[in-house]
Order: structure tokens, then C-alpha cells, then sequence
């Protein structure tokens, strides 16, 4: 990345912006919570609601699970003025998302094809329509040792490959997902393509053997934020990673036909929201 006046385009064309300023760092009283004993179950992520204050995917209680939840509240205000400073355009249209904590080791953790993060794939959520919106994370890798990523091919050229490969939606299927309380909201047709995409490439094996990529090591303390539903991403190694979502309507973007929205309207021709 270029000078902060660079950084919202850099963001908007798929790299990784690396912001600066106070780095986060977790106390001496935090330094317990660093052990993935707290996850719950088969959970992979310890998440946090910033609106109602719950903390969920998590075994601590009492005082474990205040330490927990201060954690995870100072680190959420410390992204949301981050990237407010970094994109100061986004400020009066940004939704704060979910607040998580990463302490798993990924390259241990044993999932489905669908939910194995280690593939390459671009984001999008079954359950939560985005209706077209952004996903813009900020990550800390808050961990002693490195965290690693794949990136892979741009998102035109995923759309080019895979697109032809997800099927329209039957009539009434996106309508019927909601009234029945399987999505939270109307899945659109962008939602739709976006999930058919996230599912192709993870489902392809021959891609995920081939398919080029660069590797990317964050060192301990690093901070990095991308829009993760642009960015092809693989996480195939690290351990003890907070992060905070954010969405953005297109309209607020710098550039809106960059947005994977305007890419996939203009392969389709077609609105999808």
C-alpha cells in the first residue's frame, strides 16, 4: 500500500491494506485467554455482538468470560476507528458485524470441504444474506507466531471459471429459505451466486491443487484488512487471530463497479439485488 490517501482504492481493486497507528495489544491478564481450551465444542471461532454485549462459541464463565468479553469489546472499537481513520468515506455507512476470536490452530482443524477455510475461496455467508454489501474485515494476528495465507487468482477471473458452473435458483427458492427461518433475511440473487461461487471453488480439487496463488505471512502483532468477499483467500496456517467485520453498501464504495455486485450483474446481465 501507498500513502493513506491510496488506501481505499488499493482496498477496492482486491490488496490487502495494512493499517498504521497505535498498535492493539492484549494485557498481561489477557495473556490466559490465548488457548483454544476456551472454544466450545466443534466451534472454530469465539464471536462477540457488540450490540448486546453476548459472547458466544465459548466455555469460559464468570470472571474468565468478563476478561473474554472486555477483550473482544476493546479490540471492536479499536478496528471500527481504524478503518474509520484508513476509509474516512465508509464512516457514516459502515454496519458493524460480528467481533471474533480465532484461537485454533488452522492448520489442525478438521472440517467439512464447505467449512475448510484452508481452501481457496471468497466469502459468503448461507444464513446471512448480504443483499449485495461488502465484507470488509480487519484482522490482528495476536499470536507468537506467524499467520499464513493463500491469495489466489483475481475475482474476475474466478467469475470466469466458476460462474458457469452455479445454477439459477429455482422459482421461489430464495422466498421460500427465508419464510422458513433458514436464512436471516431474503438471500437475493446475489447471494445466491455469491454462495454458488464460494462452494465451486472449494468443491473443486483439481483448482485447489493448481490454481495460482501467493503466499502471505502476517507476523505476530501484524494488523491487515481486505474485502474477503473480493480477495480469493486460503488460511492454511496460524493460531490466536481477532477480527472484526464490517459491511458496506455499494453505493458508498469509491468505485463501485469494482464491487463484486457490478461484476457479476455485468456477466449476467442482470440486476441481482
Amino acid at each position: 500500500m501507498g500513502t493513506l490517501a491510496e488506501a481505499p482504492s488499493a482496498l477496492e481493486q482486491g490488496q490487502i491494506v495494512y493499517p498504521t497507528g497505535t498498535p492493539f495489544q492484549l494485557t498481561s491478564a489477557e495473556q490466559r485467554l490465548l488457548s483454544p481450551t476456551w472454544l466450545q465444542g466443534s466451534t472454530k471461532n469465539i464471536s462477540f455482538n457488540s450490540r448486546t454485549g453476548d459472547v458466544r462459541g465459548t466455555t469460559a464463565t464468570g470472571e474468565d468470560l468478563a476478561a473474554l468479553e472486555g477483550l473482544l469489546s476493546r479490540f471492536s472499537a479499536q478496528a471500527r476507528d481504524m478503518v474509520t481513520d484508513l476509509f474516512p468515506q465508509y464512516r457514516e455507512h459502515l454496519d458493524l458485524g460480528l467481533t471474533s476470536f480465532r484461537p485454533a490452530e488452522v492448520a489442525d482443524r478438521v472440517s467439512s470441504w464447505r467449512k475448510d477455510d484452508a481452501r481457496l475461496h471468497v466469502d459468503a455467508f448461507p444464513s446471512r444474506p448480504l443483499q449485495g454489501r461488502r465484507i470488509l474485515r480487519l484482522f490482528i494476528n495476536v499470536g507468537p507466531r506467524e499467520r499464513r495465507w493463500y491469495t489466489g487468482e483475481p475475482f474476475e477471473q474466478v467469475v470466469e471459471r466458476f460462474l458457469p458452473r452455479v445454477r439459477a435458483p429455482l422459482p421461489a427458492t430464495l422466498w421460500l429459505l427465508h419464510r422458513l427461518h433458514l436464512t436471516r433475511g431474503r438471500r437475493t440473487l446475489y447471494d445466491h451466486y455469491m454462495l454458488g461461487l464460494h462452494d465451486a471453488m472449494k468443491a473443486d480439487v483439481e483448482y485447489q491443487k493448481s490454481a495460482g496463488r501467493t503466499q502471505v505471512n502476517f507476523q505476530p502483532g501484524t494488523i491487515w484488512a481486505c474485502y474477503t468477499d473480493l480477495v480469493s483467500h486460503a488460511v492454511i496456517s496460524g493460531q490466536f487471530a481477532l477480527e472484526q467485520t464490517f459491511y458496506l453498501p455499494v453505493h458508498a464504495m469509491q468505485e463501485p463497479q469494482r464491487s463484486p455486485l457490478r461484476i457479476l450483474e455485468r456477466r449476467l446481465g442482470q440486476p441481482l439485488v
